[in-house]
């Protein structure tokens, strides 16, 4: 479904939110400061920068940024915690393509930082999965870890719903724009052995308290569970939901603020 809170207007440019690139809906300007929060090797901040924007990518792993950095060697990237970054400058705007489910230790820190780096009227552009994402492949996953006689799998995902996401941002000094919420089944490219692949991708801490004897018949009973909502006679389909928000840091004063100490966290 689309949960739109309100129309989508000139203050992110005149485009079709739904369905467009992330980088329309942020609409990045010529000499714009932006960040990518949660940049991983680059590819989004590259395509804000080909827009004329001066970029900064933000990751918490130096893996990460040494690969962006190595892939896109005329940008510059940073290595810093979503939920402890400081700026010794004012930013225009800060977008964040498929990261921020993954900040899952304290979501309204990294919103405050996100409010903290912005200038009054500054964007927050985002795109994460949303309540119902990967819904199969994770019941997939419980299922099988039950199977298995082991505990509840330890999930490092954090997909909020539209209303909660929605609470966050206006909570943390921002109006929403614009807030969809929609299912985006997604070919899966993560590996040839479909839901296994996708397990071993993106939940590898899951698998790493599994006996090892134990991750490969657990794996094929994953895959057991999921092929009759996933596979296809085509391939597999990841069952994804996207939560995709536009916002605007409100001026100063206009709200209170949640008391987030500032932690000393790296100047960037």
């Amino acid at each position: 479904m689309n949960w739109a809170v309100s129309t989508y207007d000139s203050v992110f440019g005149y485009v079709s939110a739904h369905g467009a690139p992330l980088v329309d809906l942020l609409d990045p300007q010529p000499g714009e400061r932006i960040i990518d929060l949660g940049c991983g090797t680059g590819t989004f901040t590259a395509e804000i920068a080909e827009r004329g924007a001066e970029v900064l990518g933000v990751d918490g792993s130096a893996e990460m940024v040494a690969q962006a950095t190595a892939l896109h060697p005329g940008l510059s990237f940073a290595v810093g915690d979503a939920h402890e970054f400081t700026t010794s400058e004012t930013f225009d705007a800060v977008a964040s393509n498929a990261a921020l489910h993954w900040m899952t230790r304290d979501p309204d820190a990294v919103i405050a930082r996100v409010h903290a780096a912005l200038r009054p009227g500054g964007r927050f552009v985002g795109e994460l999965g949303g309540a119902g994402n990967c819904a199969e492949l994770i019941v997939a996953m419980q299922t099988a870890w039950r199977v298995f006689g082991l505990g509840e799998p330890e999930l490092p995902w954090y997909f909020p719903s539209p209303a909660e996401y929605a609470t966050r941002l206006e909570d943390g000094g921002f109006t929403l724009r614009l807030l969809e919420h929609a299912d985006r089944p997604s070919r899966m490219t993560e590996g040839p052995g479909g839901a296994a692949d996708w397990v071993r991708a993106y939940a590898p801490r899951a698998l790493a308290d599994v006996p090892p004897e134990l991750v490969e018949p657990l794996l094929e009973r994953i895959n057991e569970l999921a092929a009759p909502a996933l596979r296809r006679e085509s391939g597999w389909v990841a069952d994804y939901v996207r939560l995709r928000f536009a916002a605007v840091r409100k001026p100063d004063g206009a709200v209170p603020m949640p008391d987030v100490p500032t932690p000393p966290g790296p100047l960037l």
